[in-house]
């Protein structure tokens, strides 16, 4: 799930989070399951990292091989509090060690949710479904990176840049300065509960996504991750909704 791991290793993320999702979604339907929640993240709108990437395939895969009308549906995670690799017990072992604390951009914002909200956005949205959506929770407004790094140092009792200092590193690769809820043509509609939005996702045709599966299941067997990589943002630029061409990913 992390970013900039996922992007030294495009094969890893191809084979986990595309046909790992394949794999399970295909179990689902041949074991006649009734519902089914695919976990997918903010970062698969516009993607820019292979991870982003993968997960929006994963997304697609769910979207197509869900059975007609079974309420199979995917939800987009913000940044989950206290989740492995979170930002805020990173910011805590480097403060309990005395710093620095790194921060890879001063500009980076991100949505944050809680572990509890977490689950419930996938409770809900097993409810929720009637098959063909993906949910998303109320966040809020982005919280600034830097500033949340800022009142961590002051509410441990440091003073920042006396006792603590920020050391500002530089963008990974695959990140984004600012994440979003929404691509071109998304729609973020009201659902029966007041916290959690659903949308219909801009969509690949069928036949493209299953070219694009078997092409990318040739890249793993021939160990070419570049050709990977080139792939899955292929597959985001040829997501269609209402006849118009999403075309706004960076490779």
């Amino acid at each position: 799930k992390h970013v900039p791991l996922l992007e030294a290793h495009p094969l890893a993320a191809v084979a986990t989070n595309v046909f790992g999702t394949l794999n399970v979604v295909e179990a689902a339907v041949a074991a006649g399951t009734e519902r089914f929640v695919c976990i997918s993240t903010d970062k698969a709108v516009r993607p820019r990292s292979v991870m982003g990437a993968s997960k929006w395939a994963a997304e697609q895969v769910v979207l197509s091989r869900a059975p007609q009308g079974a309420p199979y549906c995917a939800v987009r995670f913000g940044n989950v509090l206290g989740s492995r690799g979170s930002v805020i017990p990173t910011f805590a072992r480097q403060i309990a060690s005395g710093g620095p604390v790194t921060i890879t951009d001063p500009r980076m914002t991100r949505f944050f949710m809680s572990v509890e909200e977490a689950q419930q956005l996938v409770l809900q949205a097993s409810v929720l479904s009637s098959g063909g959506e993906i949910f998303m929770l109320e966040m809020g407004k982005p919280v600034s990176i830097l500033e949340l790094a800022k009142r961590m140092i002051t509410l441990s009792g440091y003073t920042v840049g006396t006792d603590i200092a920020i050391e500002i590193t530089g963008a990974r690769p695959g990140e984004k300065i600012d994440e979003d809820l929404t691509a071109a043509g998304e729609e973020l509609l009201s659902t029966a509960h007041a916290a959690v939005y659903r949308l219909q996702p801009a969509a690949v045709a069928l036949q493209n996504l299953d070219v694009a599966l078997v092409q990318l299941e040739e890249c793993i067997d021939s160990r070419d991750p570049e050709s990977a990589r080139r792939l899955l943002f292929d597959m985001a630029r040829s997501a269609v909704l209402s006849e118009a061409v999403v075309d706004e990913v960076a490779v």
